[in-house]
């Protein structure tokens, strides 16, 4: 019976999951930014009342120096990349997005609406829930290729105009159907080995707080970046 629960779990979150994406996505404004806090919000409170432990999701105050020190290094490296990334002609392309073409623009989102709005929230529900009740059915196989594998899909949505919003991209794959159909299918690959690299970290550190880091930087630093060079560009 406690395995049949475990299960159920498993349905509940991923159902609340699927739900939440199309809210967030194919409905309004608002729903897009209150949505997906608010349901990791209430999946945390509803597998607190289930009997999972804060060790289980992440959140216990025993592993925070542990994930403080992954943190920092995850942030370091990604900092370390992204210079890389701006410097070589070749990769910056790569960083030109219309959506951050001001340098105020891009610091707001990188440091208040990325963090509250997808980092904290999504690894909330991924690294934290989802994470907790698949280990509980399917052990660490199963949180890594079950939690990769929807992480993945889980960005479907947000990647339909990935490639006719960045310029990199779509001298690539071209903006057409095929263009879109290529950038969902490489953003869903991505976000999955993202995925699995988040799940390592929590794994690893046996706290979220070093899978938030490294999801910020990814999103946060890469933002500021995208803004740099569109003003190098454009200047």
């Amino acid at each position: 019976m406690p395995r049949f629960h475990a299960w159920i779990d498993v349905a509940v979150v991923v159902c609340v999951l699927i739900a939440t994406n199309v809210i967030a996505h194919f409905t309004t404004v608002w729903a897009s930014i209150a949505t997906v806090p608010v349901s990791a919000a209430i999946l945390v409170v509803l597998m607190r009342r289930r009997g999972m432990q804060w060790s289980e999701l992440g959140l216990s105050p025993r592993h925070w120096k542990r994930g403080t020190l992954y943190s920092l290094a995850a942030v370091a490296l990604v900092l370390t990349v992204v210079a890389i990334g701006i410097a070589l002609p070749f990769t910056r392309q790569f960083f030109l997005s219309e959506r951050y073409a001001t340098l105020s623009g891009a610091f707001v989102a990188s440091m208040i609406i990325i963090p509250l709005q997808t980092v904290i929230p999504e690894e909330l529900a991924f690294r934290g829930v989802l994470h907790g009740t698949l280990e509980r059915v399917w052990g660490a196989r199963g949180v890594f290729a079950a939690g990769s594998l929807l992480f993945g899909l889980w960005h479907v949505a947000s990647s339909l105009n990935l490639t006719s919003g960045n310029a990199g991209l779509t001298a690539i794959f071209g903006s057409g159907l095929w263009g879109q159909v290529a950038g969902v299918t490489g953003a869903v690959v991505a976000t999955a080995a993202a995925g699995f690299v988040f799940t390592w970290l929590r794994r690893r550190s046996g706290s979220i707080l070093a899978p938030i880091a490294l999801h910020w930087s990814l999103n946060g630093v890469g933002a500021l970046a995208a803004a740099l060079v569109w003003q190098i560009s454009m200047g």
